[in-house]
């Protein structure tokens, strides 16, 4: 059965913080909530966790996954940019997008797209995801909780807790959540390219 905290959104209780930071680290599966909705998240490293969240939402390994970080400092560790894409990060973030770059040898194998060798990158918004990023001193590997033959994310984490409570170790409550999802901008080749409209803006992508 999934242990259920209630953290506050604007300031989240550490002690809880700490424990759901020491369950990541411990191979546990949580949902949480993000500046955009709920997700899904696990240790970067853990493979076992990662194949549970793949069965949860029935990913296959064309999905392209997301870590989510503290700064553009953590993201320039696992993603190769340019100057103009630094720029373009730097005025966007933290927010409501989620960028696809070309992935280091810091990301694991299992995370990258098999055949562009892209990973998704994040900085949230989310006082709770952000807590949680610094008390685990290092990405968290993410991704929406939209389940399987359904197109939005879940919102009520009562409702969550109900649901997955077999199939994930912890619930963060911290409040109703978001129906909209970020926006996906590849980042990849010469110009920006929107991939899904969200949350974020799309305009300064457009070229």
């Amino acid at each position: 059965m999934a242990q259920y905290f209630h953290i506050h959104p604007d300031n989240p209780q550490m002690r809880h913080i700490h424990h759901a930071s020491e369950m990541l680290r411990d191979g546990a599966v949580i949902v949480y909530p993000t500046d955009t909705g709920y997700a899904l998240g696990c240790h970067i490293g853990d493979k076992n966790a990662l194949e549970r969240i793949c069965r949860i939402r029935r990913l296959d390994d064309k999905h392209h996954f997301t870590l989510l970080c503290r700064d553009l400092t953590e993201v320039s560790t696992y993603a190769r940019f340019d100057t103009p894409v630094y720029r373009l990060l730097k005025a966007h973030t933290p927010g409501a997008y989620t960028f696809l770059l070309r992935a280091t040898r810091e990301v694991p194998r299992r995370l990258m797209h098999p055949k562009k060798k892209t990973i998704g990158l994040r900085i949230p918004g989310s006082a709770i995801a952000l807590a949680l990023l610094e008390a685990l001193n290092e990405p968290m590997m993410t991704t929406t909780l939209i389940m399987p033959g359904e197109e939005d994310a879940l919102q009520d984490p009562e409702l969550i807790r109900d649901r997955l409570q077999k199939q994930v170790d912890l619930v963060i409550d911290g409040g109703h959540g978001g129906l909209i999802p970020t926006t996906l901008i590849d980042l990849t080749a010469d110009l920006p390219v929107v991939i899904r409209e969200g949350l974020g803006e799309k305009e300064p992508f457009l070229v």
